[in-house]
């Protein structure tokens, strides 16, 4: 006789959605999202949903790749315990590299959402149940100055305060659009991104020509190189601004480096990036060693940024959210939570799981 909680079968569809606009970074661009939803099915019929978005501009990554792995890797899971998650999560990363992130994630966010369905809890509770509401900021994506003057207009009408830009063409250039915003949204917090498009000779200028025009960031992500340790920790001391890691924190040993030589302020998790277990045991490390922690993503649905939103409300204290691409999204292939007024993500409502599924 089957346990109710053992996982019978596992499915994986790709599903292309259109975007309204192109997603930039310094990496490359995104015109449109494929995606991965997949569907984990327990034995007593409760079904736990998840998503695998890589974005090929950040890390090289693509939807078919992450099918193909989620079928496989996915065949270990059938007739194991979903109770034992932990467990789960841990053959998981024996089974996919680091580099198969978004394969990581999709299987992992659906074990999770399929166990707390079955235990009728919100995901959020067992990252810690820290709170129930989550506040994103609203990116500004690499283009024209006039583009960001406007994009950061309609940040402002939908009550937005934190808005963050993208960096990376030269220090002139994106002072005078990091200006723009900050005449659209004057009252606006500003953090930058460069995406390793700048070194940090290049991310200081940046911050002279800002400060000659009274805009100071309160953060600036990946002001160098992933392993540019030491360039990190430079701009840093030279500038006064916390840096936060992305790029750099590639796992557990990354967060690790990162605390113990200060080259950076803030670990930013990412679901897609490294998978759930190594993410939120990234956030842990960032909390034992004193730094701050940001939860973000690549262009995702609201399922997938929904379960990071739980990730963030579960640890509580969180710095920095940066869970707004669904608003790149043309049409919305999900139901349920979503990004809302003010960039809220309110997870008051949901009594199991994710509290989000596709259509």
């Amino acid at each position: 006789m089957r346990h109710p909680a053992e996982i019978v079968a596992i499915d994986a569809r790709r599903a292309l959605i259109p975007m309204n606009e192109p997603f930039a970074i310094a990496g490359g661009s995104s015109a449109e999202l494929e995606t991965v939803f997949t569907r984990l099915t327990l034995a007593d019929g409760t079904v736990g949903h998840g998503e695998a978005s890589p974005f090929p501009a950040f890390n090289g990554e693509t939807a078919a790749k992450s099918e193909a792995q989620i079928r496989r890797a996915g065949k270990r899971w059938l007739g194991r315990d979903a109770a034992a998650w932990r467990a789960r999560l841990t053959d998981l990363e024996e089974a996919l590299p680091r580099h198969a992130g978004a394969a990581r994630a999709a299987l992992g966010v659906a074990l999770l959402d399929a166990w707390t369905r079955r235990a009728r809890l919100p995901l959020r509770t067992l990252f810690g149940g820290a709170t129930d509401r989550v506040v994103s900021d609203v990116t500004v994506t690499l283009g024209t100055p006039e583009a960001a003057f406007a994009a950061a207009r309609r940040i402002r009408k939908l009550g937005v305060r934190v808005i963050k830009i993208k960096v990376g063409f030269t220090a002139r250039e994106d002072a005078a659009r990091v200006a723009e915003v900050a005449r659209a949204h004057p009252r606006a917090a500003l953090t930058l991104d460069a995406n390793q498009g700048y070194g940090p000779s290049t991310s200081l200028a940046l911050i002279r020509f800002l400060k000659t025009r009274g805009i100071r960031p309160v953060m600036f992500e990946q002001p160098a190189e992933a392993d540019d340790l030491k360039g990190l920790i430079s701009f840093h001391e030279k500038s006064g601004i916390p840096v936060a890691a992305d790029e750099s924190l590639r796992g557990r040993a990354d967060a690790l480096k990162l605390a113990q030589t200060g080259a950076a302020q803030v670990l930013n998790l990412k679901l897609m990036k490294m998978g759930v277990l190594e993410a939120w045991d990234c956030g842990l490390i960032a909390r034992a060693s004193g730094l701050g922690v940001m939860v973000g993503g690549m262009v995702e649905t609201p399922l997938a940024m929904g379960a990071a939103a739980h990730l963030a409300a579960g640890l509580g204290g969180v710095k920095f959210v940066d869970l707004d691409t669904p608003l790149w999204l043309a049409k919305n292939p999900t139901r349920g939570i979503g990004f809302g007024p003010g960039g809220v993500y309110d997870l008051s409502g949901v009594k199991a799981g994710i509290g989000v599924v596709p259509k």
